[in-house]
This record gives structure tokens, C-alpha cells and sequence, in this order.
């Protein structure tokens, strides 16, 4: 079948990308469905899979892809017939529990990752489990593709872990990537103020057109007096961020007594320095998030069924130019989601 391949580890990842026609075809084992590709769709998570992942064993040749959208073709033991036909999207976040360690207690769920942890929607064909897809009949396959990790990993970052309320105000650093894109939807949706930064002023004036209400440009020295201006000297309520230790402190520095930062990266570094000081006088919380349930996804996905969140989608690509595609994530020229359309 056709797909787009990651051949070894290394950095950039762009070189080592493919396109075949020869990859071997998947089937539904049990409790699965195997799903025509219709669009897929990239995520930063494909660029740390092809760079390396500690703890995650990889089978080289790779085929990525955490976003995917198509038609269902058959299905594994178990699951109903009726699927067959249906138009889905997926939840690659496949919540499995935490496996046992002797003397101590369970924390809670692992996530194994489509994309990550095994093959992904890249191809022609994945496979899922039948309780980790979502009917979107009637719904464009490629907003569809471009929705849903993206807004699912935001709603769980502002919904569930910093419990948006509407009339807060947000930050969102590092606008124009998916989630950050997604959290700008999900705040507007809620009726809050927001509050964007990027390096590049083309991308704010873009912001702006989608309604964020504030726009910082970062030129890499400390914005956060900006953030305060624009805040009336407040602060923010909530900081969704994924760009890690380069907007670290300013991010902290913004924010309002008894904020909430809370983050699903750090695409920038890991290990930021921070201001402990800051954090227990104005009482702050730093929570992180990562990807979601499938009753945050049920929640999320109705409202791109309904209409009232739409994603961002900066290009479609052929399969066969996945090697472009992947540059263009790997240099941060995007905004909004970068899509393959399979038929």
C-alpha cells in the first residue's frame, strides 16, 4: 500500500522521510477496524518520533501519523459490522491501564500512542481500536484529519486542567502551531479574552483575523510587561502553552494572582529556570496535560460537528510530497495544520 515512510533516527527528520507505494497492508486484529485513509494529518509528535524518543522502540522503517480520517473497510473480531462504511476519526491516545509494579499503588492510565508506540495514519490504510474512533459523517475528511489531536490535546489543557470559565483571559505563547491554534478556538468559544505571541508579526496580523484579542511580538527578550499592558496591569488567568523554556519566565511574569499555567510541551527545552518566589507568593499553578480521554474527545468533536470550532489548515500536500511537508514543520513555517489528502 501506499505510505509515508520515516526510514532511521536522526536530526532533521526531513531527510530520512519517503514516499512508497510497496509498504505491506495492515488488518483489523481484535476489537479493531481498519479505515481507507482519506487525510492525515501532521503533528510535532511525528517530528520527536523521527528524532528519537527515550523509552519508545521504534521498528525502522516508521510510518507516523497520530491525525487520521477515512472511511471504515472491515473489522476485527468483536466489533460491530455496522462501522463498516462509516466515515471516522481517530483518537490516537489509546488509554490503556497502568501495568502493575509490586508495593505500590496505581497511579492511573498509560497512553500508547497510534503513531508513536506502532503505525500510524500516514498510509492508505491504519488500523485503530473500534472505542478510540468517532463517527463524522458528512464532515470535510481534512478539517476532520486537522482537528483532532490538536484540539483535543487543547481542551483537556483548558477545560479540564486549568478549568476555563468564561471572561478569563488567556495567554497563548507561539501562536500558529496546531494546539496553540486550537487553544486560541477553544478560549473564544468560551468567551474569553485572549492574548497571543509569535516571533514573526505576519502571524500575529493572522491571529488577529481570527479574533485574538491582543498580539505580542517576541523578539526574544522578556514580553511579559506587554502581556501586563494589555491586561490592565492584571495579569492572566490562564497560560496554554507548549513552546517550554524560552518563554518559560515570561509566561510566569504574566500572570495573575491565583493563574494557572499549564502545558503539553516544550518544544524549546525541557529545563527552563523559574521563579519560585513568584510562584508560591501569587499563589500559581503549574499543571501539565497531555493528549485526552475519549469523553474529552466526544465533548471536542461535537463541536466541530455542530460547527462552532473550525481548525486552521496552512496547506494540503500529496502523499508523494510528504519530504516538503515535513520541512516546512521541521523549519515552524506553518500556521495552522499541515494535511495529506489520500484520494
Amino acid at each position: 500500500m501506499r505510505a509515508i515512510e520515516v526510514l532511521r533516527q536522526g536530526t532533521p527528520v526531513t531527510p530520512n522521510v519517503r514516499f512508497t507505494a510497496d509498504r505491506a497492508p495492515c488488518a483489523a486484529g481484535p476489537g479493531e477496524v481498519r479505515v481507507r485513509t482519506e487525510a492525515s494529518a501532521l503533528n510535532h509528535l511525528d517530528l520527536w518520533v523521527g528524532r528519537g524518543l527515550p523509552g519508545i522502540e521504534v521498528h525502522w522503517p516508521t510510518v507516523g501519523g497520530s491525525d487520521g480520517v477515512g472511511i471504515v473497510e472491515s473489522v476485527g473480531a468483536g466489533v460491530d459490522a455496522s462501522w463498516v462504511g462509516r466515515r471516522v476519526v481517530v483518537n490516537a491516545a489509546v488509554m490503556r491501564p497502568e501495568q502493575p509494579v509490586p508495593g505500590r499503588a496505581p497511579a492511573g492510565e498509560d497512553i500508547w500512542m497510534i503513531g508513536e508506540h506502532g503505525p500510524g495514519t500516514h498510509a492508505e490504510s491504519f488500523t485503530a481500536p473500534a472505542a478510540s474512533v468517532l463517527a463524522v459523517d458528512g464532515i470535510d475528511p481534512v478539517q476532520a484529519a486537522a482537528f483532532g489531536l490538536t484540539h483535543l490535546t487543547a481542551w483537556r489543557m483548558l477545560v479540564t486542567r486549568a478549568r476555563l470559565q468564561a471572561g478569563m483571559t488567556v495567554l497563548i505563547p507561539g501562536i500558529g502551531g496546531g494546539v496553540a491554534l486550537a487553544a486560541l478556538a477553544i478560549a473564544r468559544h468560551f468567551g474569553c479574552t485572549t492574548v497571543v505571541t509569535s516571533r514573526h508579526a505576519a502571524k500575529l496580523e493572522r491571529a488577529k483575523a481570527l479574533g485574538a484579542d491582543h498580539c505580542v511580538l517576541d523578539s526574544g527578550t522578556d514580553w511579559s510587561r506587554e502581556v501586563r499592558r494589555a491586561t490592565g496591569g492584571r495579569g492572566v488567568d490562564i497560560v496554554a502553552e507548549s513552546v517550554g523554556k524560552s518563554v518559560h519566565m515570561a509566561c510566569i511574569k504574566s500572570m495573575a494572582r491565583g493563574g494557572t499555567l499549564v502545558t503539553c510541551g516544550c518544544t524549546t527545552g525541557p529545563d527552563p529556570s523559574t521563579d519560585l518566589a513568584r510562584v508560591f507568593w501569587n499563589q500559581l499553578s503549574i499543571v501539565g496535560s497531555t493528549m485526552g480521554t475519549m469523553d474529552e474527545f466526544r465533548a471536542v468533536v461535537a463541536l466541530l460537528r455542530s460547527g462552532a470550532l473550525t481548525p486552521v489548515v496552512d496547506e494540503v500536500f500529496a502523499p508523494e510530497d510528504a519530504q516538503r511537508a515535513y520541512g516546512r514543520l521541521e523549519a515552524g513555517e506553518q500556521f495552522g495544520k499541515l494535511v495529506f489528502r489520500w484520494n
